[in-house]
């Protein structure tokens, strides 16, 4: 069986992608950037997400907070937001990653009468 997995070089551009948006939308209301963010994310699940693939979702999904974290980390010089209310907004915002393509055999196993 072949493996598909996320081509590096195109998970680092849509990273970048998304790190131009975050800085952009810097000063937006948390919520209207996590539903930005939850739209973005699940779309990239919906392209990627294969059987075994999922370590490489969740390595986006991770990626995609950090750079989100950073973003809110920079809007002011009041009190910086934690490590552990990023994760609470996490949990609202970003979805897991989950597989939601059958294998290959699977979704090819129609049968055609000859």
């Amino acid at each position: 069986m072949v493996r598909r997995t996320t081509i590096r070089k195109r998970m680092r551009a849509k990273l970048r992608q998304i790190k131009q948006h975050l800085r952009k939308r810097m000063h937006d209301p948390v919520t209207q950037t996590g539903q930005w963010l939850k739209s973005v994310v699940q779309g990239y699940f919906n392209y990627y997400a294969v059987p075994g693939n999922l370590a490489s979702l969740g390595l986006f999904r991770d990626r995609v907070l950090a750079l989100w974290w950073r973003t809110i980390r920079r809007r002011s010089q009041k009190r910086r937001i934690s490590w552990t209310r990023i994760l609470v907004l996490a949990k609202r915002w970003l979805p897991q990653p989950q597989a939601l393509h059958p294998f290959p055999d699977a979704r090819f196993a129609a049968t055609h009468p000859r």
